[in-house]
């Protein structure tokens, strides 16, 4: 008896959104899009507005853009010498290229490593493929920052790594791992690997297998087969995974700042040292744009590729 109540109720609704101009698909069609703009655009213009303003001695430290003059004229103040400063100072061109060195390097890391194991598990039989995709999913079942903490506990002179080795006999001494780019790598390589590996698992997943038989009857090698047959179908999956990886690691903190020591010059760092030790918002903001315009190109060519891909499958 309360089915027909809950569907006249509904009928009720979808009555009183067509009254306004809204339809159930337009509501949820703009559900999203009122997502993005109140947690990506109005954030954006919020730091480009800081970006473009002047620092001040005051809460918050950047004055307004917007200022009423003696003469009752609205006076429109914008500071490009924040954007000309970033190109002249060596700190941030350092930062910046720095920071898009070891992102490239985790990235192509990730990938040596990531594709023989998506590739593995792509293989697998159905029980074992599971075990092992719960097994790349289980790191994030504990706080990133514990598992940073975890490496420095694994790397520094008095860790478990020189303790294994010293007592083997392998060195007479300890290795200074902790607070290198060694340590620094290997915490963005194993912090983001499950984002190789899972885009890669998902795109390899779907391939006919019966390619490689196929390529194997008409005599080709398995590493032929593998560089003509497997690699092109997989290059949606790679695109994905290196964007997925590449991104967030230019913009990485936590672990260079923890793995890296005080010496990792990461564009991330300087975001954090303007912000709250400088307090030079106006600086901080205009890195961020900087660093977003250098990004936006990157997820603009992989939105480009994934559509041309889509457009050409039956």
């Amino acid at each position: 008896m309360r089915a027909p109540a809950r569907e006249g109720s509904a009928t009720g609704l979808g009555k009183r959104l067509a009254r306004v101009g809204v339809s159930g698909r337009g509501l949820v069609v703009a559900l999203p899009y009122l997502w993005l703009v109140l947690f990506f655009v109005a954030p954006f213009v919020i730091v480009l507005k800081i970006s473009f303003s002047d620092v001040d001695l005051a809460i918050p430290p950047y004055k307004p853009l917007l200022q009423w003059a003696a003469n009752h004229t609205l006076d429109v103040r914008l500071n490009f010498n924040n954007y000309a400063f970033l190109f002249t100072d060596a700190l941030y061109v350092d930062a910046l290229l720095n920071s898009l060195k070891v992102a490239l390097v985790s990235t192509g890391l990730c990938l040596l490593l990531g594709y023989p194991m998506a590739y593995g598990i792509a293989r697998s039989a159905p029980r074992t493929r599971n075990l092992l995709l719960l097994l790349v999913m289980l790191p994030f079942w504990t706080s990133l920052l514990l598992r940073v903490y975890a490496w420095i506990g694994l790397l520094k002179a008095n860790g478990v790594i020189n303790n294994v080795l010293m007592s083997l006999g392998v060195i007479h001494e300890p290795l200074a791992m902790l607070y290198t780019p060694f340590a620094m790598y290997v915490g963005i390589v194993y912090s983001y690997l499950p984002f190789m590996i899972l885009p890669l698992y998902a795109n390899l997943e779907k391939m006919d297998w019966q390619l490689l038989e196929a390529a194997e009857d008409l005599g080709c090698r398995p590493w032929q087969a593998f560089y003509k047959i497997t690699l092109p179908l997989s290059r949606n999956g790679i695109l994905a995974g290196s964007m997925l990886v590449f991104i967030p690691a230019v913009g990485e903190y936590v672990i260079p700042a923890l793995l890296g020591g005080p010496n990792a010059l990461m564009i991330g760092r300087v975001l954090w040292d303007e912000f709250f030790a400088n307090r030079a918002w106006p600086t901080a903001s205009a890195v961020a744009i900087l660093l977003l315009v250098l990004l936006v190109p990157f997820m603009m060519w992989y939105q480009n590729v994934q559509a041309r891909e889509s457009a050409s499958e039956p």
